[in-house]
Order: structure tokens, then sequence, then C-alpha cells
């Protein structure tokens, strides 16, 4: 009687299919959370502009004016720190009307899903989403 000598193991070419296809399902996965990132970072400076909003309608409404710069809610205490942008943590956009009765809030988003104010500019600025009182 022949006794067989093989092990019952994978071959070397199984094991290189296995690897291939768990990379490219990993790919896939990598590339679906990258759509879902950018749309996480775009929900929250879109939260940051309304809570900048609402902190200057309040500053606005004890002084009638609105502030010469962002900074002055956060020394004022009408918002606990100044948001920044959550990708590269550079400041949003603000300008301050002349009459000091208006200002331009503006964010850059990574998608262009919210409709861009055209009649709201910021000097040196260059966002697409602008929000005004």
């Amino acid at each position: 009687m022949k006794k067989n000598n093989r092990s019952r193991g994978f071959t070397l070419i199984e094991l290189l299919v296995v690897i291939a296809i768990i990379g490219l399902l990993s790919s896939v996965v990598l590339a679906s959370l990258n759509g879902a990132r950018t749309k996480g970072r775009d929900a929250r400076r879109l939260a940051d502009i309304k809570q900048m909003q609402v902190a200057l309608e309040l500053y606005y409404s004890e002084h009638n004016a609105y502030p010469a710069s962002t900074s002055g809610l956060a020394t004022s205490g009408y918002i606990n720190s100044i948001a920044t942008d959550p990708l590269n943590e550079s400041a949003y956009g603000y300008a301050l009307g002349t009459d000091e009765q208006s200002y331009c809030l503006g964010a850059k988003l990574e998608t262009s899903d919210p409709p861009v104010s055209s009649s709201c500019t910021i000097s040196g600025y260059t966002g697409n989403y602008f929000v005004k009182p």
C-alpha cells in the first residue's frame, strides 16, 4: 500500500488569490470611507458657521454692531473658542461691513452641495460657502 505524503494545506496560489481578494475589498472600503470623511468635515464646517452666526447675533443684540473680528466673540464670552477648519486648522473667513451693521462669514467646503452666495465676498478669502445676517 502506497502512503500519500501530501499534507492537507493551502497551495501558494490559493493563498495569493485570497490575499488579492482581501486587498481589493479593503481598498473599496477605504475609498468609501474617504467620501464619508469629506461629508463629515463639511457638516462640521456648517455647524461651526451656524454657531458663529448665533454668537454674532448675540453680540449684535447687546452692542448694536458686529465685532471687528471673530476673536471679539471669544473674549466677550459669546462663544467658548473660535472654531477653525477641521482639515487644516485655518480660520474661517469673516469680514465686517463698512457700517458695522452687516458681516460676511465664509467657509471652504470640500463638496459643492450647498448653494454659493455671490453677493457676499471676503477680500483675500477663497471660500465657496458664505452667510450673512
